[in-house]
């Protein structure tokens, strides 16, 4: 698919160190089940608070649950409900932003009227309202992320929209006497999704980190799942006595985000035309004049 093949042809020139620690995360949460030596649930409190060892590589918290377990099982629920809100999200933003970019008009001014709203608002102050509206639990805060993620997405989405329907070969397809529908969904719809899709990592760090917060403060995830937020939280009456508990999910939230910004910058610079050197400039100069020769 085009915009597959635009997001993979992107990466490609990204960061080594970005994508290396993107990649574990996903890799991590999405083979979890496999990759957990211990049950990430199972208590076992002759077991806890213990340092580091064979049985135990990252110790056990004040439960004598397996740290490293539920380290690696925190990164699948973090997988998840960032998969959940970047898909919901994504749905509802594209959908409005390339309608407002086809359609123009009033119905562009009305919709991104709706937007601007949206935007004007901190996400997290939506997402809390969301969630004190409707309780907490998972899915309310997976609904309440993607609340306050579609505004952005659907801000890009009309730039892109508008860009592509002012192009020479959309005033074709509409002379040749293509249907509107063919027009949105085979060329407007994949080219925007894919502008979109490449921008949505910088998009990803921060959604990890609202789920984090979200759960530290008690609305999002809740306990026995294992999630870096709740075991930050639980972990903080033991902050002296074992600091390892709230430092290693500390580490591991701070790597996600850190990897997906770092990400999301270098697709942000490598979008942004770089002036061409002096070689590749002769070389385009010498591949001009020889077609102008032919052409005499």
């Amino acid at each position: 698919m085009k915009f597959l093949r635009a997001f993979l042809s992107t990466i490609a020139g990204m960061p080594k160190v970005a994508v290396g620690a993107v990649a574990i995360f996903l890799f991590l949460g999405i083979f979890a089940p496999w990759l957990t030596p211990h049950d990430p649930n199972a208590q076992d409190l002759l077991q806890a608070n213990q340092d580091m060892s064979f049985t135990h590589w990252l110790g056990t918290d004040h439960l004598g649950r397996d740290t490293l377990s539920r380290l690696i099982a925190a990164a699948r629920t973090s997988v998840v409900g960032m998969s959940l809100v970047l898909i919901l999200a994504l749905s509802v933003g594209v959908t409005i932003g390339t309608i407002a970019g086809y359609r123009r008009g009033w119905v562009e001014e009305g919709l991104m009227r709706i937007v601007d709203v949206g935007l004007a608002m901190p996400s997290l102050i939506v997402a809390l309202a969301v969630i004190g509206i409707f309780g907490t639990g998972y899915w309310n805060m997976i609904l309440a992320l993607a609340l306050a993620w579609w505004p952005g997405s659907a801000r890009i989405s009309r730039a892109v929209a508008v860009n592509v329907m002012n192009r020479p070969h959309i005033e074709s397809l509409r002379v040749l006497g293509a249907s509107p529908l063919r027009i949105y969904f085979k060329h407007l719809l994949p080219t925007t999704l894919g502008a979109v899709l490449v921008y949505a990592t910088a998009d990803a760090g921060a959604v990890a980190l609202a789920i984090a917060t979200l759960s530290f403060l008690g609305l999002g995830i809740q306990p026995p799942t294992p999630e870096w937020g709740q075991m930050l939280v639980d972990a903080l009456p033991y902050l002296e006595a074992s600091p390892r508990q709230v430092i290693l999910p500390g580490l591991a939230l701070t790597a996600v985000v850190i990897g997906f910004n770092l990400l999301g910058e270098a697709v942000a610079l490598n979008r942004v035309p770089t002036p061409l050197s002096a070689r590749v400039l002769r070389k385009r100069q010498l591949t001009a004049a020889l077609w102008a020769k032919e052409a005499a």
